[in-house]
């Protein structure tokens, strides 16, 4: 599933080219995508505004339009907006909009724009949505779903004490929950607790100071790295240009079970923890001692 640091890609790509443009047509192409608004509701909601802003929340892409409503996307596991050439208009040395794919058989949605050109929602495993919504039922969707933007000025080390006061579950598992620390999946957990140097069946309640400021330290460089590699593409993710990113050249233990650790040489492992695959280093990640229980008076 894409994470913070491909979705923040996508949308970095995109809002250059669709900041200004009018939608002039929307078909949806599956009726799973819009639900559980029918098609012709999602369309007629969309045909005929103007994209005034393109925005991110967690692992939403969100375009703001005109009349103070936002098509929200979210790609889940296979998703992927594609932006495509416009016909017969020249973009030279424009390295964000590609040639367009006329056989894709995944394709979901078709944005087409004022300019000729074409914002595509394509999804093997059907699982993306799209709704539109106005600004009071967004901030009530994602109030009740979403936590702490970790890119942003919110995500501090206190915050992050705060967070994982009390938590008895593994750091992992905290870690993928959305509603403490938004946009980090599998990759960017197991990349973060490497950095911070903490065991993934860590529990919250176990850190002290200064285990809140290393795996907060963790995950914002985990997140950067991301971003400056434009995403890791293991499966199926592909930016707005339609490339892949290449943080998975560069995962410190993602996916490297049997590999040498790159700071000690001690070999990486693979538990699974939450359902989910888990890679750490036994040697440098330390398991944190779980506080005593509080006898009863």
């Amino acid at each position: 599933m894409p994470e913070l640091p491909e979705v923040e890609t996508i949308r970095r790509q995109l809002e250059p080219d669709l900041v200004g443009r009018t939608i002039e047509t929307v078909e949806v192409l599956d009726p799973y995508f819009s639900k559980p608004a029918l098609p012709r509701e999602f369309e007629g909601a969309v045909e005929g505004r103007e994209i005034v802003d393109v925005g991110r929340r967690g692992k939403y892409l969100m375009l703001e339009l005109d009349d103070g409503n936002t098509v929200v996307i979210h790609l889940r596991m296979t998703g992927a907006l594609i932006l495509i050439d416009p016909e017969g208009v020249e973009n030279p040395g424009d390295a964000r909009i590609y040639e367009p794919d006329t056989g894709s058989k995944h394709l979901k949605a078709r944005f087409t724009l004022d300019d000729g050109g074409e914002l595509r929602f394509t999804d093997p495993r059907r699982f993306g949505r799209g709704f539109v919504a106005n600004q009071d039922e967004l901030d009530e969707y994602f109030a009740s779903r979403l936590g702490v933007e970790p890119l942003g000025p919110d995500f501090t080390v206190e915050a992050m004490a705060v967070m994982s006061a009390n938590r008895t579950g593994p750091l992992k598992s905290f870690l993928l929950n959305q509603k403490g620390v938004v946009g980090v999946g599998n990759i960017y957990a197991d990349e973060a607790l490497y950095r911070a140097r903490l065991h993934p069946l860590s529990t919250g309640a176990s850190m002290k100071a200064e285990h809140h400021e290393a795996l907060r330290d963790g995950v914002v460089e985990a997140l950067e790295r991301g971003l400056d590699l434009g995403g890791a593409s293991i499966d199926d993710y592909r930016d707005a240009k339609g490339e892949t990113g290449s943080m998975q050249n560069e995962f410190l233990v993602h996916r490297r079970e049997g590999e040498a650790c790159h700071n000690c040489g001690e070999t990486i492992v693979r538990i699974v923890v939450g359902g989910r695959s888990t890679y750490y280093c036994p040697n440098c990640q330390v398991k944190l001692r779980k506080p005593p229980k509080k006898r009863k008076a």
